[in-house]
């Protein structure tokens, strides 16, 4: 639980998340033809006005927790949340305090 709760304790990586929640709303530019893979990391890169090197660190941290999952087509890499995972841990979290 402790890598879990080091990764929500940055902001951008909160943000990131609450941005994933509706892609549709947060990222209307993004292709329909890759919409059900998720969002493009340059897309999130340039939502946050992080550097490439900074926003692969923050999704990296995001998808070891397990909020994360990847996809891989071509050169790009699309992220979308896990649902269950995200649900697990705040049960998790609810029942420890």
């Amino acid at each position: 639980m402790l890598d879990e709760c080091k990764a929500l304790s940055n902001e951008t990586r909160l943000r990131i998340l609450e941005w994933l929640k509706d892609p549709d709303a947060n990222f209307p530019a993004r292709g329909a033809d890759t919409a059900g893979l998720g969002v493009c990391v340059g897309l999130l890169q340039q939502k946050a006005g992080t550097s490439a090197s900074t926003m692969s660190a923050h999704l990296a941290i995001l998808q070891r927790a397990g909020f994360l999952s990847a996809t891989r087509r071509g050169q790009w890499t699309y992220y979308r949340r896990d649902e269950a995972r995200i649900r697990a841990f705040t049960e998790q979290l609810h029942h420890a305090l």
